[in-house]
């Protein structure tokens, strides 16, 4: 099928879209969303400016759009962006790389239906030690870039996922994957890359929000 994916820039998304391309689908586009009020990526709180490095190392189009704070928003905008994505470039489905949250899935088919084309999830209900460890294994390279304060320290902000890091999340009883947000990840080099991409300028920040978080914030 014709697709295109939901990217955040981390690790779980990069799988994702992995696995599509093996499956055979043709990518069209990566689908990226900017906070309008922080002019960063939505959740992820990585600078655009680092997702278009990495579209231009996979050599996959970038779609990215400015979105609202608010959810009505944003799924208002999220529906009309894949619909005309459909009309223009024959899209058929959306690929996503959530695992195991049941709303995360939900929604992503209400706005899919509603958009008139499929929900692709390629690593929906694998055991998420199978996803970080094929991550890993396949030599994709990932850097934390944020972190729940509450749960991870200062340290891992920062740092790569690998097989160490993977060891102290379950000493710590953190999901290894970080499905509920307990930390998210800027993937800068893999099978998919044609060139790494240099994450050396930066510094960690405490954000004091509705959750309060460790951000990597990287200099570009």
């Amino acid at each position: 099928m014709k697709v295109i994916a939901s990217w955040s820039g981390g690790k779980d998304s990069c799988l994702a879209l992995y696995k599509a391309i093996q499956s055979g689908h043709e990518v069209k586009a990566l689908l990226n969303f900017v906070s309008e009020e922080y002019k960063r990526c939505c959740f992820h709180g990585i600078p655009p400016e680092l997702i278009q490095a990495q579209a231009s190392s996979l050599g996959i189009p970038l779609v990215q759009h400015e979105m609202p704070v608010d959810m009505a928003g944003y799924e208002k905008e999220f529906v009309n962006i894949v619909s005309r994505l459909r009309d223009e470039q024959g899209i058929e489905a959306v690929v996503f790389g959530d695992i195991y949250l049941d709303e995360h899935k939900l929604w992503v088919e209400k706005v899919c239906r509603k958009a008139g084309v499929d929900a692709l999830e390629p690593i929906w209900n694998v055991p998420v030690d199978t996803v970080i460890n094929e991550f890993i294994s396949l030599g994709f390279k990932t850097k934390v870039v944020s972190a729940k304060a509450d749960i991870l320290g200062e340290d891992f902000v920062g740092s790569d996922i690998d097989k160490a890091a993977v060891a102290e999340l379950k000493k710590n009883n953190v999901c290894v994957c970080g499905e509920g947000g307990e930390f998210h990840t800027f993937v800068y080099d893999g099978p998919l890359f044609n060139k790494s991409i240099e994450v050396t300028n930066y510094k960690k920040l405490l954000v004091d929000g509705f959750w309060k978080h460790w951000f990597l914030d990287i200099q570009v």
